[in-house]
């Protein structure tokens, strides 16, 4: 059977939500997207919400990234906590909307990541879609890594595919670096194909740090690792991990970069304030690294998800990267922290339709495929 990425005409809009819950481990974020008629118009973003996570579920989460007694069943009871905190950020979306929920085509839901070994053949990805579809009364698309994975790629970045349709650009090379727990960079060239990979991690490892150390969720604008100073042995060290060496396509998560990692880099007496500068520049690098060595000239870099507000790590980019012009997403008329559950809004749609959602040269499938679960409502 052939596929297409391509959606064609409607007869009316169709409205779509998107849910995402990244990495950072901070928060459920929903937007709703609007597919207008015409199957060549861009996609329009319409409301945000947002819950953030609580203390215990974000620690209890963290905890599953690692082996541990009884994972199965409590993997299977926070992915119904999930599911019923999806359904409360969704209430509070069409309430904000003044919509109801007949009016939405499907809900996209990406799911909480907490295990993501593609070269093992597995994603995993927590929530319970037939609960969150009794529960909202729309139809959920979710699990859509595992089809690119069974198709031999790394069910990772599937955002490019959006990040083309939304923002590419026939008058500038574009890349659209989305900073969450993990960077991941779509390449929009002028002409030719669409890339995109995971470079490293952009706030996970400092997030992880100043939690140890300070006991806060993140640096605001990396004021504190501004405080620091480089230690050249430790970034040394952390550069030496052959997942920064490697070609794309590559995807990435807490099953490479999380404390245990760190620790074991770590040289003693260091100054934890050395440590985040230091953190701060492992991402940096990594970042710059991708852009410069596998993107040719590039004209602009628009910054989105948490990160996008480091300042220090964007003033730090921009030095990196010299003349090529830095903005967030907002330039393009989506702010930074909701462009990721647009992409997944997007992916709902191309489900939908049965139309393709991941791009090959992305992710390294043997082909372009439907992604994606459907529970019907």
């Amino acid at each position: 059977m052939q596929y297409s990425n391509k959606v064609p005409a409607l007869d009316t809009a169709e409205l779509y939500i998107g849910l995402m819950s990244g990495t950072s481990l901070d928060a459920v974020d929903a937007v709703l997207l609007e597919l207008p008629p015409s199957g060549n118009a861009s996609p329009r973003l319409g409301h945000h919400y947002s819950l953030p996570y609580s203390t215990s579920l974000r620690s209890e989460l963290l905890q599953l990234h690692k082996p541990s007694d009884n994972e199965l069943e409590r993997s299977l009871l926070i992915g119904n906590t999930l599911s019923r905190l999806y359904a409360e950020t969704v209430a509070g979306l069409l309430e904000s909307a003044a919509l109801p929920p007949s009016a939405i085509r499907a809900i996209g839901c990406h799911g909480q990541t907490i295990r993501h070994r593609p070269e093992l053949g597995y994603t995993l990805q927590l929530v319970n879609s037939a609960l969150l579809a009794e529960q909202c009364d729309i139809t959920v698309v979710a699990d859509f890594r595992s089809r690119d994975i069974a198709a031999g790629g790394q069910g990772a970045p599937l955002v490019p595919a959006f990040h083309h349709a939304m923002f590419g650009s026939t008058l500038e090379h574009r890349v659209i670096l989305n900073i969450g727990g993990i960077a991941n960079l779509s390449n929009l060239p002028l002409q030719g194909e669409v890339t995109g990979w995971d470079s490293g991690p952009g706030n996970m490892l400092m997030d992880a740090w100043i939690m140890q150390q300070q006991g806060l969720t993140y640096d605001q604008h990396g004021a504190w690792a501004e405080t620091g100073q480089i230690i050249p042995d430790l970034l040394a060290s952390l550069l030496a991990l052959p997942y920064f060496g490697a070609s794309p396509p590559k995807s990435c998560g807490r099953d490479q970069f999380h404390m245990d990692w760190l620790q074991q880099q770590l040289i003693p007496g260091s100054n934890p304030a050395d440590v985040q500068r230091t953190l701060l520049e492992l991402s940096a690098i990594s970042i710059t690294d991708a852009i410069t060595g596998y993107c040719g000239a590039v004209d602009a870099v628009y910054l989105c998800g948490g990160g996008a507000y480091n300042t220090a790590l964007a003033r730090r980019l921009q030095q990196l990267l010299g003349t090529v012009r830095i903005e967030t997403t907002a330039a393009l008329g989506i702010a930074p922290e909701w462009v990721e559950a647009a992409a997944f809004a997007w992916l709902a749609r191309q489900t939908m339709h049965r139309s393709t959602g991941n791009l090959p040269a992305v992710t390294g499938a043997r082909g372009p495929r439907v992604l994606g679960a459907i529970y019907y409502n």
